[in-house]
């Protein structure tokens, strides 16, 4: 698979946030269609209208790497919490977000670290 093979694709984005000791702060979930890709900038996913009515769909950046993309399973994937509501997606996309500094005061930017899951996820 190369980077321009995704565009045009659906695709269900899972993330999951950890702190500096590996715990997990939240976790987020996101449907949409890769509409541009660049192999500095990343991969640009248009999301899927997260309420009736939005006029605008956000876009939503990922890291460049492949690592994290996989072939979805056929299927109806749906997550009340999160608004998503896709049916046969094109791949799972899954990524850590790890905080790398715990002491970041109150207005100042924070810094995260973007690594893939390389490993296909399950489907429940």
């Amino acid at each position: 698979m190369t980077l321009n093979e995704l565009l045009n694709k659906t695709c269900l984005i899972g993330l999951t946030y950890l702190n500096t000791q590996g715990d997990e702060l939240k976790q987020a979930q996101y449907a949409g269609t890769v509409v541009a890709v660049d192999a500095e900038e990343g991969i640009t996913i248009e999301l899927f209208a997260l309420q009736e009515g939005q006029a605008m769909r956000p876009k939503f950046h990922l890291p460049p790497s492949l690592d994290a993309w996989f072939v979805a399973p056929k299927g109806h994937y749906k997550n009340a919490a999160f608004k998503i509501d896709i049916e046969n997606p094109d791949y799972f996309v899954t990524w850590d977000v790890v905080k790398k500094k715990d002491d970041t005061a109150e207005g100042q930017q924070e810094w995260w670290e973007w690594h893939p899951r390389t490993a296909a996820p399950s489907v429940n």
